[in-house]
């Protein structure tokens, strides 16, 4: 998946990597939706929130 940017952050997700321990969705379901194409919406959710919730991802798969 090619990252996704906004103006603070570029969000990258390594599918590889990803455990499916579905923290992202449920933690900020509204950002990180999987039914939802594209699945990452940034738009939807604070920079902190975001970060937050990619730094607790067990896998490593989200970063930015």
């Amino acid at each position: 998946m090619k990252p996704v940017e906004t103006e603070d952050l570029k969000i990258s997700f390594d599918m590889k990597t990803c455990i499916h321990a579905r923290k992202c969705w449920f933690g900020l379901p509204k950002v990180f939706d999987p039914a939802k194409r594209p699945w990452i919406q940034p738009e939807h959710g604070s920079t902190e929130v975001i970060v937050a919730t990619i730094d607790a991802c067990p896998s490593g798969a989200l970063s930015y």
